[in-house]
């Protein structure tokens, strides 16, 4: 990470800052608890690091850096193994509208509205939801819409949208009156990432939108899905922004069909994916285009399957390709407490594989990340998980 205070990068303007804070950061003087002493207030320990928050202000001539409070990263939010003298980086954006609450599936759907509730709970209990850049997600155009799905099945979806009560698609997957909007701002979400990050106004965004998107195709609704936001955005990407290589990780704990048959056999994209087989949708294991790294892991599977699978298969290819840009199609439903799937992976494993993704973006996408809520149906486990996410992304 650059040393030094950074500001946003393409002179995006800042939240306005409450104060403004000098830190001293004496050479080889990194211990937690010389903070914690002489200016902080240690919070609770959030999967093995130290969330921080500003007590007072800080006494004495700023040696280092001066940074903004409402910039803070790596100081305020927490610390970090990477943590060094470089303190200030670009904020990562957070990505949502309200029309993602009122999307609503009947009661008991899995899919819930309490998704994203839990998530923006947990982010504000860590200390880390005044550290992100806060957008409202426009909703996506037809033209940007068109260019992951035909135009006769976005007129099917806008037909089905029900004036009252719910529409059935599939029997997993229904539209209320509200649920075409939140697709669209939705789909949206990424096309706005897109442009944050492929800007340099922001070095990475979370978008926390529903519904989810990785099982729509191309001209199928399917698995809770409407519209696949991940291919919106990053069709965006190599539409709107001259990208020529993108690269698409799907961590989710079921296949991202929707995804694959959208970009089949598309060389300018890469998609790698781990995913429990056999299971819904009982896909990704057979004619799997040169551009798809599929690995299906048996239920049971933890954490050291999972890490295999990423350090054997995906970051080679990940290596090869050298992609611009990164999209994360970030579903956590296989923590183990989540009770749609079995495996068996922990918020531990979504912040480890998070830091190999960033160290990827760094190499070759100027650290560019774009992710994107896919699964995760424990409210407990998707907060704790997301949040974890997340606090890699700000360690960028």
């Amino acid at each position: 990470m650059p040393a030094g205070a950074q500001g946003l990068r393409g002179g995006a303007a800042a939240p306005t800052p409450q104060s403004t804070l000098a830190i001293r950061t004496p050479t080889g003087l990194h211990s937690p608890w010389w903070f914690g002493a002489a200016f902080w207030r240690i919070g609770p320990f959030f999967g093995g690091r130290l969330a921080i928050r500003r007590r007072a202000p800080i006494p004495g001539p700023a040696s280092d850096c001066t940074v903004e409070r409402s910039l803070l990263r790596r100081f305020v939010c927490y610390t970090h193994p990477k943590f060094s003298q470089s303190s200030v980086a670009v904020s990562t954006a957070y990505i949502t509208h309200p029309s993602s609450l009122l999307h609503d599936m009947g009661p008991y759907h899995p899919e819930c509205p309490d998704r994203l509730t839990a998530i923006g709970d947990r982010l504000i209990s860590a200390g880390l939801d005044g550290y992100l850049r806060h957008y409202s997600a426009p909703m996506a155009t037809q033209a940007q819409l068109a260019r992951a799905h035909g135009r006769e099945y976005l007129a099917t979806i806008e037909a089905a949208s029900p004036a009252s009560g719910l529409h059935y698609i599939d029997p997993d997957t229904a539209l209320c009156p509200h649920s075409l909007d939140a697709a669209r701002h939705a789909a949206g979400a990424l096309v706005l990432a897109t442009d944050l990050v492929a800007r340099g106004e922001c070095l990475s965004a979370f978008c926390a939108v529903r519904p989810p998107g990785h099982h729509a195709e191309r001209n199928r609704a399917m698995g809770f899905c409407l519209f696949n936001n991940v291919a919106v955005g990053a069709l965006h990407a190599l539409s709107a922004h001259g990208i020529k290589r993108v690269a698409i990780i799907d961590f989710d704990v079921h296949h991202g069909n929707g995804t694959e048959d959208i970009f089949s056999d598309d060389e300018r994209v890469l998609m790698v994916s781990t995913f429990q087989h056999p299971l819904y949708p009982y896909s990704g294991t057979e004619s799997v285009s040169p551009n798809m790294v599929n690995i299906p892991l048996p239920a049971g599977s933890g954490s050291d399957a999972f890490r295999t699978a990423v350090r054997e298969s995906w970051l080679p290819a990940l290596e090869a390709q050298q992609p611009e840009i990164l999209y994360v199609s970030a579903g956590f439903d296989a923590h183990r407490e989540d009770p749609l799937a079995g495996l068996k992976l922990t918020e531990a494993d979504y912040a480890w594989v998070t830091r190999e993704l960033v160290a990827v973006a760094n190499r070759h996408g100027g650290g560019r990340i774009v992710s994107t809520l896919e699964g995760g149906y424990s409210l407990s486990a998707l907060g704790r998980s997301v949040t974890e996410h997340i606090r890699e992304l700000l360690a960028a």
